[in-house]
């Protein structure tokens, strides 16, 4: 059986100016498809963020608005399936269940989020979970795990490794409306820590992610 990975890709990748790129992503995974069985989950990006705020303007509750970015990341996978042509399962898988009755079928599959409540990173840590991935690579915005947030902070530290309690520490802080979590979520870490997933964040750049599935050692390793 092909080593399954679970891939969270940012939903940068699936912008409006990047229709090169997610056909160069195609290429990749079905080249990738050959050794490994990608598993990968689509973030919403910045179109979902635009819907998410304009429905927030309107008075939409928390658990509507992250309805509204699972829908816009299943968008998203939909524009991979169909980049990837007969290689990949032929819709976004709904739930756990359909996840993995999805990677039995052998083919690459693309899923975007599953749950009110949660990221697309603890989604991908679910699915991970499920499927018994071999690894998580968490490819999203920024090349790792900073002590600082790098954009605002020129001299901000880059990890090459961090203990996922130094981690815990570091998110609490961040923002956990719907269309936030950029990085990690508590969801995911405790998925992450209860089944021992080995886990990377990385730049989305598909180098970076090559590298990694090469055992490389790219981005920031989540040490349990």
């Amino acid at each position: 059986m092909k080593k399954r990975i679970v891939i969270k890709l940012s939903g940068q990748v699936f912008s409006m100016d990047q229709t090169k790129l997610l056909k160069d992503y195609a290429t990749f995974f079905v080249k990738k498809s050959k050794t490994h069985q990608p598993i990968i989950v689509a973030g919403g990006g910045k179109i979902a963020r635009y819907f998410i705020s304009h429905a927030r303007s309107s008075g939409a509750d928390e658990s509507t608005l992250d309805e509204l970015g699972i829908e816009i990341s299943r968008l998203n996978a939909k524009l991979l399936i169909y980049a990837l042509k007969g290689k990949a399962y032929p819709h976004p898988p709904t739930t756990l269940t359909e996840v993995k009755n999805a990677v039995d079928s052998g083919l690459i599959v693309v899923a975007g989020g599953l749950h009110p409540g949660q990221s697309t990173n603890g989604t991908a840590a679910l699915i991970a979970e499920k499927v018994k991935a071999v690894e998580f690579l968490n490819a999203t915005d920024v090349d790792g795990v900073y002590d600082s947030d790098p954009n605002k902070n020129k001299k901000a530290k880059k990890f090459a490794r961090i203990d996922i309690k130094d981690l815990r520490t570091l998110l609490v802080r961040e923002d956990s409306m719907a269309g936030g979590y950029d990085l990690m979520d508590i969801v995911a870490l405790k998925v992450i820590e209860r089944s021992k997933i080995k886990t990377r964040i990385i730049k989305a750049d598909i180098k970076t992610i090559e590298n990694a599935m090469k055992g490389l050692h790219v981005g920031t390793e989540i040490v349990l």
